[in-house]
């Protein structure tokens, strides 16, 4: 093996076992007809963005008889209208829109909706009012089909179009900006709103196949996941600039052109999986967030961040590939004056793994004019010849298990040969490229340059030697077996590492707690009080604590191994 001295044993599609409830759960289409059939009067089925309404209507509703069928999508407003009212907000920028509080109500003809509102209380036909916005119809029963944002970027790669444009073959990355400043956000207010409220809730995530539980099935399942430990489905995709360590280290189909990303620890965009006996119910992890804060989150992170999950760990593997593109975050207030976001994206690189030549670009040299650095950055992206970084960015030698921070505003990327565990805050799509080494991306196009904010972010004064004094391996020895690697002052994830061969007990520090096994081949997590069964993790895994759990126990699966841990958790 070329990364590994063991046979990997990470877990690519994590479940959480629930007992009981099977009499709860209906994972073939002909049982969930049959329970539908039976019921009467209004029964919406509410439908995130990006769920195949057209294949509910040949698997599910085709099994109905005597139900009046209205599809609320209809009285969507015109485009153009929508047009008027949206492109303002989603700007002519290929990323970025602007936050913003639109409700469902702004994206239907009311006058259309007030005649379905009259027909249905002026029938004694049993009525289904389906599609995205079927919750404005007083009902007497509620159905919620749900589905994760990364399944709904894959059906927009596959020429799914958006709720609001007739866009089936529009560039994918502005089909995810309309989603991520629009229809997610007027979504997810309709499920905080209604989905605590809906008899049944709905995997909507495999085209043909659902499965369906009671609210209080769901409920339970909740119940489980804030009180032990879990962990999420990751996903893992390919990138200009990707490599080869997560093929073996995930154990990833290796007839694939490279894998770039991995997201093993974002709820926004990863899911959650409940397993009743056979049944597999997957839905969005965003809705632990959403419905379970407190017990998750933890009451002082709440009152900061609200039903936001607030710390992200992804993986970027540059392993046999390529350099990331040169990128700066936002400061705060730039962020939330131009993109109308509370918080920004602070972050740190820890390194995974790393070869010979392996490094990070990070912060300025010495003595750097903003105006040349600025003037050089537009000429190249301009094609005016290449970008001579070794002029204006230091490069810092990396080695497995240094640790990079990266406040916001700091010139950085990873080199290439470089396996990186990235710890950030989660407004993930907030990055600034400056410099993408003069390729294009997979889709044949130039990935896209935001010199235009980044110049009005980049701190420069963070040059060579405040960045060696601030920003590299600022390790701090806490006891024999425990060390604080950071982050920077000025970001709000602390961060810290342990090293054990025998059980151990960590603290959760009044916050949630987003761990990852850095080092070992498996840890067994074990709860002081036995509130939890033991929970398994293995190397490279990103695992979450809910703050419910005040402290646990971690120990080697196996004996003689030495193990690590790096732990992520809200500075109180």
């Amino acid at each position: 093996m070329k990364y590994l001295d063991f046979r990997s044993e990470y877990d690519k599609f994590p479940k959480t076992r629930i007992f009981g409830y099977t009499d709860q759960v209906w994972s073939r289409v002909s049982q969930i007809a049959d329970k539908i059939q039976k019921m009467t009067g209004v029964i919406a089925m509410e439908t995130y963005p990006g769920v195949m309404i057209s294949d509910i209507e040949s698997t599910i509703l085709s099994q109905l008889q005597g139900y009046d069928i209205i599809h609320i999508e209809k009285c969507r407003k015109p485009l153009k209208a929508l047009a008027r009212l949206l492109d303002p907000l989603l700007t002519d920028d290929r990323v970025f829109g602007m936050m913003n509080t639109l409700m469902i109500e702004d994206l239907y003809d009311m006058d259309a909706i007030a005649k379905i509102k009259r027909q249905c209380m002026n029938t004694s036909r049993n009525t289904i009012i389906i599609g995205f916005g079927a919750s404005m119809i007083p009902y007497d029963h509620l159905l919620y089909f749900d589905i994760t944002r990364w399944e709904i970027q894959l059906r927009f790669r596959q020429g799914m179009a958006n709720f609001t444009a007739d866009n089936p073959g529009e560039d994918p990355l502005r089909k995810f900006k309309r989603g991520y400043f629009v229809e997610w956000r007027i979504a997810d207010r309709i499920k905080k709103s209604h989905l605590s409220h809906s008899d049944y809730i709905i995997d909507a995530h495999r085209v043909g196949s659902y499965t369906m539980i009671t609210q209080e099935a769901w409920q339970h399942g909740l119940n489980r996941l804030s009180q032990q430990p879990f962990r999420l489905i990751p996903y893992f995709d390919p990138g200009v600039w990707g490599g080869d360590w997560m093929q073996e280290v995930c154990g990833l189909d290796d007839n694939k052109l490279n894998y770039a990303w991995a997201f093993d620890g974002v709820p926004e965009e990863n899911a959650l999986c409940l397993q009743f006996d056979d049944a597999l119910f997957e839905f969005p992890a965003i809705n632990l967030v959403f419905f379970r804060p407190i017990e998750l989150l933890g009451k002082r992170v709440f009152e900061r961040f609200g039903t936001e999950y607030p710390i992200r760990f992804d993986f970027l593997d540059t392993m046999n590939g390529g350099n990331l593109s040169l990128q700066v975050h936002p400061l705060p207030k730039y962020i939330r004056d131009t993109f109308g976001m509370d918080y920004t994206q602070d972050e740190s690189y820890y390194i995974l793994d790393a070869g010979p030549d392996s490094v990070v670009y990070l912060g300025l040299k010495e003595g750097v004019k903003p105006e040349a650095l600025i003037s050089d950055l537009e000429k190249a992206n301009r094609g005016q010849g290449g970008f001579d970084d070794e002029k204006y960015i230091n490069r810092f030698p990396a080695k497995k298990h240094d640790h990079f921070l990266i406040p916001a505003g700091t010139i950085h990327c990873s080199g290439k040969d470089t396996m990186v565990l990235e710890i950030s805050s989660t407004p993930y799509i907030f990055t600034f490229k400056l410099w993408d080494w003069d390729r294009l991306g997979l889709d044949g196009l130039p990935r896209p340059v935001h010199i235009n904010h980044g110049k009005e972010v980049i701190q420069y004064d963070r040059t060579t030697s405040w960045v060696q004094e601030n920003l590299i391996n600022r390790f701090e020895k806490i006891s024999e077996i425990e060390e604080k690697t950071g982050l920077h002052e000025l970001e709000f994830i602390e961060t810290r590492r342990f090293t054990f061969m025998d059980k151990i007990t960590v603290k959760t520090h009044e916050s949630f707690a987003q761990c990852n096994l850095i080092s070992g081949r498996a840890a067994i997590i074990t709860s002081e009080n036995g509130s939890f069964a033991p929970f398994e993790v293995h190397y490279a895994e990103t695992f979450v604590i809910p703050e419910t759990i005040k402290r646990f126990s971690i120990a080697p699966k196996y004996p003689g191994d030495t193990c690590m841990l790096i732990q992520a958790f809200v500075r109180s």
